[in-house]
């Protein structure tokens, strides 16, 4: 098993990391491998629907998001996670999921995604709620904790001392863990659930 840990924050470790360094230890003691990939403070711009990555079977702009590609393609479970700017998540981040996203064209299904929102008061249901839609229109199952996946602290470090968001953030990676292990022993013994053709429609005949 391994996860793929992408951090939007530009603060190599600010509040963000401490909250996914809680779920990684965690994952070693389960025996789950783990990388940890900061985009925060990358240059990476937006889609531009320029429908290139559909003949070339990658992105246009050649930057960190075709080299998470082969990452995210192998790993069994991905989290996200982003401190919050303006009750949402931070630019850089959105640009690279939205790219990363689409310009992969490898079946998602059933690989386990979770997002850990940070923030030093406000703005993390709105985020969180942000961030799972990319594992939901994409088939992938998206995990719990026992709150949402959450942890408060304004200045680097502060996450530390919220007691309640690093027991959310141990309980989310043995979630993911269990999660991850169970859909593997079910593709094992049942295979992936069958898909029907993709129908594509909209409001305009």
């Amino acid at each position: 098993m391994n996860v793929l840990m992408i951090s939007g924050s530009p603060h190599a470790k600010g509040n963000t990391y401490t909250a996914l360094h809680e779920m990684e230890l965690v994952f070693e003691a389960e025996g789950v491998e783990t990388e940890i990939v900061q985009i925060g403070n990358k240059d990476i711009r937006g889609c531009i629907a320029c429908y290139s990555c559909m003949e070339k079977g990658k992105c246009a702009f050649d930057d960190i998001v075709n080299e998470l590609a082969p990452k995210f393609e192998a790993c069994d479970g991905l989290v996200i996670a982003s401190p919050v700017y303006y009750a949402s998540a931070n630019a850089t981040l959105i640009a690279c999921l939205d790219r990363l996203f689409y310009s992969t064209r490898f079946d998602k299904t059933m690989k386990v995604g979770a997002s850990v929102v940070a923030a030093r008061r406000g703005g993390l249901s709105a985020t969180f709620d942000e961030l799972n839609k990319y594992f939901t229109i994409c088939g992938m199952p998206v995990v719990s904790s026992q709150y949402w996946n959450s942890i408060h602290g304004r200045t680097p470090g502060e996450a530390a001392q919220d007691e309640e968001g690093l027991q959310t953030m141990r309980t989310l990676a043995r979630n993911m863990t269990f999660l991850m292990k169970s859909i593997a022993l079910g593709k094992e013994h049942y295979k992936l659930p069958e898909k029907e053709a993709a129908k594509r429609t909209n409001f305009i005949r």
